[in-house]
């Protein structure tokens, strides 16, 4: 029993423990827990950033002095304390609650920094603002973010999609490596023999190899309004992937109010990035017109709008336009966002008008979008199972 009884008050303990953790200390938070080692070092970097004053009486107060020296020292303490994908939630927590985007702008800081997506997204908002001694440092956090992307994601892009490129090129009279069975087999049932328990193929259906020319143009449009930062970080990374293919022609435009093409940038996403302006109005007409203006072979084209719809443009003219791409020939794709967190505040009206048309809208992970893009190239449904309305 007396075993039972050390098991029991073990496991209490920690729980009164991680009561103390959570409530932050105090004469009201009732634990009686003492911290010690490590748990002292803890709860004071949980208590720099969601703590709340107390008036001295030993709980915990919120702040990091607003100096880059003591931030600096809390990300390296968060780094020490937590792991990875606990400290990148507290930066953004402390960027959002603490006010430190300015202080991003500072080297130190920044080298001290757990760099992901979302902080990309944030020192791409602070360009312009950004001091030339900070933007050097800047670009090696950012280029870090983008190389770990690519190592993810680059493979997988290229063989989803040259897969994709091979069987759009179908042909009647296919060499035997070339033979599509089971689209043979569906084709020739009625040619089954029973007493053979087999089929006798009338006609060979196949595709035939993507050559080296350019079989497919992609033109990516990405609007680059703050809430879009994630969506622009992979569609970058993308665009570069899509760009490195010989068979895919790829332009990227990313746009607000005003439409910028970035595609003499594309193969460096980093250049990419840092020529976007996170911010400003939605014009999506505006866009959609200067990529219409582009596309050369409509039945070859895929175009894919990564945008939550809050069009500040002309609504009936986007949608024309939109309408007349696809009678056109080509494949349109609406992205509400390209990123891992799900679908984001957007127009719902414009989602359900996009979907009238042919062309429903629904978020994207990064890890889905080789396969979207690969449905599109092959003109067949989308893979993703819950489109917006």
């Amino acid at each position: 029993m007396s075993g039972t009884g050390d098991v029991m008050s073990a496991d209490g303990g920690e729980r009164l423990r991680r009561w103390r953790m959570v409530l932050g200390g105090g004469e009201a938070e009732g634990t009686g827990a003492v911290l010690r080692g490590p748990d002292v070092g803890m709860d004071a970097a949980l208590g720099a950033l969601y703590g709340g004053a107390d008036g001295g009486k030993g709980g915990r107060s919120a702040g990091l002095g607003g100096s880059a020296p003591n931030v600096a020292r809390w990300l390296g303490d968060i780094r020490t304390y937590f792991p990875s994908s606990v400290v990148q939630v507290m930066q953004r927590d402390a960027i959002a609650r603490l006010g430190l985007s300015t202080l991003l702008m500072e080297p130190e800081m920044l080298e001290a920094v757990e760099p992901d997506v979302h902080l990309v997204g944030t020192l791409l908002s602070l360009n312009k603002a950004m001091p030339e001694t900070t933007r050097e440092t800047a670009r090696a956090v950012v280029r870090k973010v983008v190389e770990q992307l690519e190592k993810r994601l680059a493979t997988r892009t290229r063989a989803t999609l040259t897969g994709a490129l091979d069987r759009s090129a179908r042909v009647s009279r296919p060499r035997h490596a070339d033979i599509d069975w089971n689209r043979t087999i569906r084709a020739n049932l009625k040619n089954y023999l029973p007493e053979y328990r087999t089929v006798v193929p009338e006609r060979l259906i196949g595709y035939g190899r993507a050559a080296q020319s350019v079989k497919k143009e992609v033109i990516l449009c990405i609007d680059q309004s703050g809430s879009m930062a994630a969506s622009v970080v992979y569609a970058s990374v993308f665009g570069a992937v899509l760009a490195s293919m010989r068979s895919i022609a790829t332009r990227l435009v990313v746009f607000d109010t005003a439409v910028v093409d970035l595609t003499d940038q594309l193969d460096d996403p980093v250049d990419v990035l840092f020529g976007t302006q996170l911010g400003g109005g939605t014009d999506i007409n505006r866009a959609l017109a200067y990529c219409q203006s582009k596309i050369t072979r409509p039945a070859d084209t895929v175009v894919v709008l990564i945008s939550d719809l809050y069009e500040g443009g002309i609504r009936d003219e986007m949608l024309k336009r939109v309408a007349a791409m696809k009678r056109s020939g080509v494949e349109f794709v609406t992205l509400l966002a390209l990123s891992d967190e799900g679908a984001p505040a957007y127009d719902r009206e414009h989602a359900a008008a996009l979907a009238a048309l042919g062309a429903p809208a629904f978020a994207c992970t990064p890890d889905l979008f080789p396969d979207v893009m690969a449905a599109a190239l092959e003109k067949r449904p989308l893979p993703d199972p819950r489109p917006a309305s």
